[in-house]
């Protein structure tokens, strides 16, 4: 049986020390600490993208509870940028993961592959109570088109330092370069923090936001979003 956090919301454990996630979490207004957890996050052989993202996410939610008190529940994130690459004359192949770029070099290679095409951000989510060994994971998929933007402005956006902590060598909110035309998804998940797939993991253990969270996290980002209602069932 799950316990029941109605009476008081736990502390959560975030288990990252991403300026973005602590960004989008406080929207919540939940009271949070971080714990960023180190593991091994090389892509095994033959893992896709779903299986990959989502076994990060729940191995760092486990690594964290280390630093968790009784009563805390954990939550982890982990996000890929995912593209299918086009060989001339043919469908797309199998993906190809990019992960944060290695160099300048790298990062100039991701960004011009994916310049004026279709990718897929995967944000998988998993939240767990390590008293109750209860743990629920959630996976957001966003497409995101990119624009067409040139060599110049790829140079500069690398100069600036920006890209290389980033998977796929870009930040979506990056306002100088804004790499990103016409989303129809999930920005904050591209971010690295899919905040209505959050509400709904935590919902399960009878965890709540106090304010407007959807309204919140669009008034911050400055967004529309066309999925909310969806996501959360309203």
């Amino acid at each position: 049986m799950l316990q029941s956090y109605n009476m008081r919301a736990p502390v959560l454990l975030l288990a990252s020390n991403s300026p973005r996630r602590r960004q989008l979490l406080a929207l919540g207004e939940w009271e949070f600490k971080v714990y960023p957890a180190n593991i091994d996050e090389n892509h095994l052989p033959g893992e896709s993208p779903t299986n990959y993202v989502l076994r990060l996410a729940e191995t760092k939610a486990r690594a964290a509870a280390a630093g968790a008190q009784p009563g805390w529940l954990v939550g982890a994130a982990d996000t890929i940028v995912v593209d299918l690459i086009l060989h001339e004359g043919q469908g797309p192949s199998d993906p190809e993961i990019l992960e944060k770029p290695a160099n300048q070099a790298e990062a100039f290679r991701m960004l011009s592959q994916l310049r004026g095409r279709l990718h897929q951000v995967y944000t998988a989510l998993a939240v767990f109570d390590p008293i109750q060994e209860q743990l629920f994971t959630d996976l957001c998929i966003t497409d995101v088109p990119m624009r067409a933007y040139t060599d110049d402005e790829i140079t500069a956006y690398i100069a600036s330092g920006d890209p290389m902590d980033k998977a796929g060598a870009y930040a979506i909110q990056n306002a100088q370069f804004h790499p990103v035309d016409q989303l129809a998804g999930c920005y904050a998940s591209v971010m690295g923090l899919p905040l209505c797939h959050l509400q709904r993991t935590l919902r399960r253990f009878g965890v709540f936001p106090t304010k407007n969270l959807p309204q919140d996290c669009q008034t911050e980002i400055k967004y529309a979003c066309p999925v909310y209602t969806k996501i959360l069932e309203i």
